[in-house]
């Protein structure tokens, strides 16, 4: 029967409830919002294997890369659907055309996040783009293996604990399993974000003149590019009335609510404050994510569409790699330049002490407490950018940046 020390430890990725072969392991949301194991100790036999697929329990090496790429989708349509540079879609549209089956997360209406498999490309357009809430891995990790065992090519894409978790479902290596996960900030809670969608169709609801009317949300992106890619927005499509007219509401990363928490690291799974699967100890093929910072490390490369941080950590993802390479525009680059502006690489979260003060008043709004609670942080971010503008404005930004990266890198 697993068991952790501490409940905090577990990352919700329920290869536990899947691996069980009583199916005496159920998935309960509890105060929060997240979801933990329950276990129906009258059905347990204390077979062991739940314990031996956790990924807290048995927790990888950590790695360095084989090598590392700056890369955009050269298919603009592609690229400016995604979060970043397209590479996903690249990846996995490769395995497909071999007759494979690529997994990844998708969101409903209702903005339940979830994994789900596809075997066409047009399957993988509701895979693109970053869902900031965690998804439920349902029967993912047994169709994974069904898959393989039937001799198919799959791609598996997820949190490094998800990936983690799905190599030790396995039990074994599968040669024609390509697993790619992408540098985590963390995963927020479902229940905040089930509440955020309720209090924002209240919301849309009291600016109609005629009240009463029903809203249906659509297209729910976390990562829109209307503003560009770095100043990305929040935004979903709502109808009243059964699509009777359709409104686009559509918030910058400054502005929106849920985002502001987000970045705030106010609601995000208690475990990954000390998430168990940095520095590529995940066992991932391929590393994806943005390339932060890549206007001052490489401007010329940089249009505000979009860049992918890409690393390959396997021979086999190496492989996929030389593949799909002639879909993209690529610069190589290394690990420190990626961890510059991706410190979540190596770094976990850290708690903020507000965290729960925001969960000791869940009868308050979303908004109210993380306009409250984020205040003070955010006063800080201004006062950082007021600076940097004044130091940029008499030359001085750019010989303090060089200093300091360069000390980075010879510490490296």
């Amino acid at each position: 029967m697993i068991q952790l020390q501490e409940k905090s430890d577990c990352v919700g990725c329920e290869a536990c409830a899947q691996r069980c072969p009583k199916h005496c392991i159920t998935m309960q949301e509890d105060a929060e919002g997240f979801f933990y194991p329950q276990i129906d100790t009258e059905k347990c036999i204390d077979c062991g294997l739940c314990e031996r697929v956790c990924p807290v329990i048995h927790q990888g090496e950590p790695r360095k890369p084989l090598v590392a790429y700056a890369a955009k989708n050269q298919d603009e349509s592609v690229r400016l659907s995604s979060s970043s540079g397209g590479v996903f879609t690249a990846l996995a549209g490769h395995v497909i055309a071999q007759g494979g089956v690529a997994f990844g997360a998708r969101i409903d209406a209702q903005g339940k996040v979830f994994h789900d498999f596809t075997e066409s490309c047009e399957g993988l357009a509701a895979f693109r783009g970053s869902k900031y809430v965690q998804s439920r891995i349902g029967n993912a990790f047994r169709n994974v293996e069904k898959f393989l065992k039937e001799g198919r090519m799959v791609l598996f894409s997820g949190t490094p604990c998800q990936v983690a978790a799905l190599h030790l479902f396995l039990r074994k290596g599968y040669d024609k399993l390509i697993t790619v996960d992408f540098i985590c900030h963390g995963v927020p809670s479902p229940g905040v974000f089930r509440r955020y969608l309720s209090e924002l169709k209240g919301q849309l609801i009291s600016f109609d003149k005629e009240k009463g009317r029903e809203v249906e949300f659509k297209n729910i992106l976390f990562r829109d590019k209307v503003k560009g890619w770095k100043e990305f927005s929040f935004s979903l499509e709502f109808s009243k009335d059964q699509f009777q007219y359709r409104r686009t509401f559509s918030e910058t990363l400054k502005r929106n609510i849920f985002l502001r928490g987000f970045l705030a690291d106010l609601y995000l799974r208690p475990s990954c404050y000390h998430c168990p699967a940095k520095k590529q100890k995940s066992g991932s093929d391929i590393t994806i994510g943005d390339f932060w910072g890549i206007s001052r490390t490489y401007p010329q490369f940089d249009d505000d569409k979009g860049v992918s941080a890409v690393l390959i950590n396997t021979a086999k993802g190496k492989s996929l790699w030389l593949d799909i390479i002639n879909q993209l525009e690529t610069k190589e680059t290394t690990y420190q330049v990626i961890s510059l502006g991706n410190p979540a690489l190596e770094r976990a979260a850290q708690c903020p002490e507000k965290r729960d003060e925001f969960f000791r008043n869940p009868d308050q709004s979303i908004a109210s407490r993380v306009k409250r609670l984020c205040f003070t942080r955010e006063l800080k971010n201004q006062l950082k950018h007021y600076v940097r503008k004044i130091l940029s404005s008499v030359g001085l930004l750019e010989f303090i940046r060089k200093v300091r990266n360069k000390g980075k890198y010879q510490s490296v």
